[in-house]
């Protein structure tokens, strides 16, 4: 055999020893990867809103409390006499409790938004007071929440109070307790007649 054909021999054979070799070591890379570990590790949160509820009450004795939640649903006040036959210079009042009802889950700051009136309602003010205990007579005292001698169509002056919550929330929180007062001027017009709404609004805190 020539040295020719011995030297071609030994070169393929070094290529398949060499492309032998290169599989092994593309084996062993295959191997390393199908052997990696891997973990996860995940994280979740519900998320729920509040609840929030202004209730109202317009018994005599402030306890009765209910949802008056549209001016076409207001709660009626029970003005004392003679609410339905004024002369200049009388007197009357209502008394009206508000509180935030059981499951509420903030604290609330309450303003009087709006007043609005049908009918004749001219020469006629009021004013409301914010009083510490349950009761409302013309002599009636306590924190101003509408100055006296405003128009009865104005919510002008008119300040905010806060109620708070429940505690525990299950249970309605404390009320708090207003009185309105209506006075005729001496200018009113007999036989005029005209009905008002008042609109608190309770914003969270």
């Amino acid at each position: 055999m020539s040295n020719t054909t011995t030297e071609t021999k030994r070169q393929g054979s070094r290529k398949v020893a060499a492309i032998l070799a290169g599989g092994l070591v593309l084996g062993v890379g295959t191997m390393a990867t199908l052997a990696s570990w891997n973990d996860s590790e995940y994280a979740n949160a519900t998320f729920t809103a509040g609840y929030f509820n202004l209730e109202g009450a317009v018994d005599a004795s402030q306890a009765s409390f209910s949802q008056h939640s549209t001016s076409g649903a207001a709660g009626a006040l029970s003005f004392t006499a003679p609410f339905n036959n004024l002369t200049p210079t009388d007197v009357v009042a209502a008394p009206y409790a508000l509180r935030l009802a059981a499951g509420t889950t903030n604290n609330a700051q309450v303003n009087l938004v709006a007043s609005t009136n049908t009918g004749t309602v001219t020469n006629l003010t009021y004013e409301v007071v914010k009083t510490a205990t349950a009761g409302c007579t013309t002599s009636t005292t306590g924190t101003t929440v509408v100055p006296a001698g405003t128009a009865i169509s104005s919510v002008t002056g008119a300040s905010s109070f806060t109620l708070a919550m429940g505690s525990p929330t299950t249970t309605a929180g404390a009320p708090a307790y207003l009185c309105f007062k209506v006075t005729a001027g001496s200018g009113l017009a007999q036989s005029q007649t005209g009905s008002v709404t008042w609109q608190f609004q309770a914003v969270s805190q």
